[in-house]
């Protein structure tokens, strides 16, 4: 058993780590034909990135707390390996393909996200520099705006399985309608959670350019790198995650079930990579005032109707 959980965890991080660099890949793709430049070589990007930064020697401003910096670095790829613990291979509870099969997978998923806010403002303090501490604190404005509608979105898919194991929770889904189309409201406030805990795309003041570079300004070399790694695998693991959640886990027909989570996180992903390139910077105060007006009441009441319809037995 305990063979078959550690390999199931090896393979399903090296899967990550494909996935995100993937990721990184696409993204230099894209931004290289938005920019006319030639796109041949966006696919090796990310490894000449990498090779860069390993070479590259660490700095740090003077009275900097590199020790805050460099452990929060580190939180952030360590926050999406642990919520991958919970991410079932199959719908079978307890099978042989399941990393985890933890009784509250939910909430120890949403408690590896909110880490990611730990991780960047240790970041962004641990550095000493202004940019650091106003993109840190951006992403805690963020943090708070989307917390709550994320939150009522992870409750609405426990009560409309009746359980907080993950697995329950896609086996539900067998053989009926997928969350998605009972939930569609919950579904698109966590796909915006997601961007949101990444920091990817119109939620990414947290490393904007307006403040060099935010909570990343001071970092360079392989502090620099950890943190880039932690991003796209937090993004990364935020997609999947949604696969069983919403869109019926391993359910799907011909193919096998690990299959079909790889095509439906594949899919998942690239919504969130193009929206990412296409839709402009969110200020946080904007996002803050429709979260609260609109993602959070339409949160509450999508976890409303469920709860009816699982009183009165049609779910």
């Amino acid at each position: 058993m305990f063979e078959d959980a550690l390999w199931s965890t090896l393979v399903a991080v090296g899967l990550l780590g494909v996935f995100g660099y993937a990721v990184a890949a696409t993204t230099a793709l894209m931004r290289a034909r938005q920019a006319g430049s030639p796109w041949t070589g966006a696919w090796a990007a990310p490894a000449r990135e990498v090779a860069r930064l390993l070479v590259r020697q660490r700095t740090a401003v003077p009275g900097s707390d590199r020790l805050l910096a460099r452990v929060g670095g580190a939180l952030l790829p360590i926050a999406a390996i642990m919520a991958l613990l919970v991410l079932p291979l199959d719908s079978q509870p307890r099978g042989p393909h399941a990393i985890s099969d933890l009784s509250i997978g939910v909430v120890w998923f949403n408690a590896m996200e909110v880490l990611a806010w730990v991780a960047v403002w240790m970041v962004g303090w641990g550095s000493n520099s202004a940019w650091g501490v106003v993109g840190a604190n951006r992403f805690l404005a963020q943090g708070l705006a989307y917390e709550l509608p994320h939150m009522f979105a992870l409750v609405t898919v426990a009560v409309g399985a009746g359980s907080l194991r993950v697995s329950d929770i896609a086996a539900a889904q067998t053989g009926e309608l997928w969350f998605v189309v009972v939930m569609p409201v919950a579904f698109i406030v966590f796909l915006l959670s997601v961007m949101g805990f990444s920091f990817w795309g119109p939620f990414d003041q947290a490393v904007g350019r307006d403040i060099a570079g935010g909570v990343a300004a001071q970092l360079s070399g392989v502090d620099r790198l950890v943190f880039l790694v932690g991003r796209y695998l937090m993004l990364t693991v935020g997609s999947a995650m949604a696969v069983p959640l919403f869109l019926g886990g391993d359910a799907g027909p011909v193919l096998p079930g690990w299959s079909w989570l790889l095509v439906k996180t594949v899919a998942v992903l690239a919504v969130l990579v193009w929206v990412g390139q296409r839709w402009p910077t969110i200020r946080m105060e904007r996002f803050t005032e429709i979260s609260w007006i609109v993602l959070l009441p339409a949160g509450i009441l999508q976890a409303l109707v469920v709860s009816i319809f699982v009183v009165v037995g049609w779910m």
